[in-house]
C-alpha cells in the first residue's frame, strides 16, 4: 500500500524549483528558496524516503535519440501469463518504456518507442515471441498535445 505525503508550501516550492532547474544544487536550491541547506536537505531525504520523489535522472528527447515513433499498444493476456508476459518485456524489449495493468478492454497498455514504421513492426513481432499474449491493438501518437508534467498537479495540492 502506498502512504500518500502531505505536501506543504515549501515541499511544492521545492519541487517546482528541482522540476525547472534539474541541475540545481542544494545549496542553490536553500539560496532560491529562503531557507537553510540543512532545510533543503532534510525535505529532499525526507520526499525521498517517502517515494514522493523517485529519482534524479535526466528527461530524454527520445525523437532526438533516433526514436521518432511513439506507439501505445493494448495487450490480451491468456489467463494466468500476465507475469511471464512482463518479465519478457521488461528483459527483451528495451522500446517498452512503460507497461500498465489496466481494467476495462485489454490487460496491459504499453508505452513502446521505435525508429520508425518497420522498427514498430519488429518490436510487436518480438512482442509476440512470449506465449499468452492472445491478440494486440496498436496505435500510433502523431504529434505531443500535453507533454508529461506533473508541476500543474503538484503546485494544485494544497
Amino acid at each position: 500500500m502506498v502512504t500518500t505525503v502531505t505536501l506543504d508550501d515549501l515541499d511544492r516550492r521545492l519541487i517546482g524549483e528541482m522540476a525547472r532547474r534539474p541541475r540545481t544544487g542544494v545549496l542553490e536550491l536553500s539560496r532560491r528558496l529562503g531557507v537553510a541547506r540543512g532545510t533543503v536537505q532534510a525535505r529532499l531525504d525526507k520526499l525521498v524516503s517517502r517515494r514522493a520523489i523517485t529519482g534524479f535522472g535526466p528527461d530524454l528527447d527520445l525523437a532526438a535519440l533516433g526514436y521518432e515513433v511513439l506507439a501505445f499498444c493494448t495487450l490480451d493476456i491468456a489467463q494466468g501469463r500476465l507475469a511471464d508476459v512482463v518479465q519478457h518485456l521488461r528483459d527483451e524489449i528495451p522500446e517498452v518504456l512503460e507497461a500498465h495493468s489496466t481494467s476495462g478492454p485489454g490487460d496491459l497498455h504499453c508505452r513502446v518507442v521505435a525508429h520508425d514504421n518497420a522498427h514498430l513492426q519488429d518490436v510487436i513481432s518480438r512482442m509476440l515471441e512470449v506465449h499468452g499474449i492472445m491478440r494486440t491493438s496498436t496505435v500510433i501518437a502523431l504529434k505531443d498535445q500535453i507533454p508529461y508534467r506533473i508541476l500543474p498537479l503538484v503546485e494544485s495540492r494544497s
